[in-house]
């Protein structure tokens, strides 16, 4: 009879052993659930916050050889984030512009450290002021076409947008230094309230 009572005795201990064993190790498990949420959450980038309403291009010929990116541009993040360059196929050379006026002239630059669209905020790119430039154009781009536009931020991750061409009569800044042949050669420009050029010295509208 003891020696039932021991095999029974050792029996419920093997199991009240076993119980505390799985415990641990779901504790554990539950445990290491947290980092691996947190690490899923760090792994969103500027990118997967982005995005853009209503971009539109101004239609040129590529003779004319340059034109303007605009939309407003948006962040769906907690944390700023920052657009530091631009890539579009059929141009030679893409820059961020901002739009200076000094007076009655306005006049174009890049931009320093590019883009920054402020947490859950959005920024607008508009004609007479920041812009995404589109310079020595291999192709025309015409009303009613649609031109695919890359985006890369300060993260280093990047995304693409589609934006419609469209005819406009402004935008017309000229810029403040050379960026090439038939891009201009100084600061010889202005902006009108009716979005005309006034500077004698042309070289292509965006």
């Amino acid at each position: 009879m003891d020696r039932i009572r021991t095999s029974r005795t050792a029996w419920a201990a093997s199991l009240l052993c076993l119980g505390l064993t799985l415990t641990a190790c779901g504790g554990a498990q539950e445990q290491g659930a947290a980092p691996a949420e947190e690490a899923a959450d760090s792994a969103v980038t500027a990118a997967d916050a982005f995005s853009v309403t209503d971009p539109w291009i101004k239609a040129v010929t590529a003779e004319e050889g340059m034109t303007g990116v605009f939309g407003v541009l948006a962040n769906g993040s907690g944390e700023e984030i920052t657009v530091v360059s631009a890539d579009y196929d059929a141009a030679g050379m893409v820059e961020l512009h901002e739009v200076v006026s000094e007076g009655t002239d306005a006049t174009m630059r890049e931009k320093e450290g590019g883009f920054p669209i402020p947490a859950g905020g959005s920024t607008t790119l508009e004609p007479g002021g920041d812009h995404i430039m589109l310079m020595e154009l291999t192709e025309d781009l015409q009303p009613g076409a649609e031109a695919t536009v890359t985006v890369e931020f300060s993260d280093g991750s990047t995304t693409e947008f589609t934006a419609a061409v469209k005819d406009y009569a402004g935008a017309n800044e000229e810029y403040e230094g050379g960026h090439g042949e038939g891009h201009g050669d100084g600061e010889h420009g202005s902006e009108g309230e009716d979005g005309g050029a006034h500077g004698d010295e042309g070289h292509g509208d965006h």
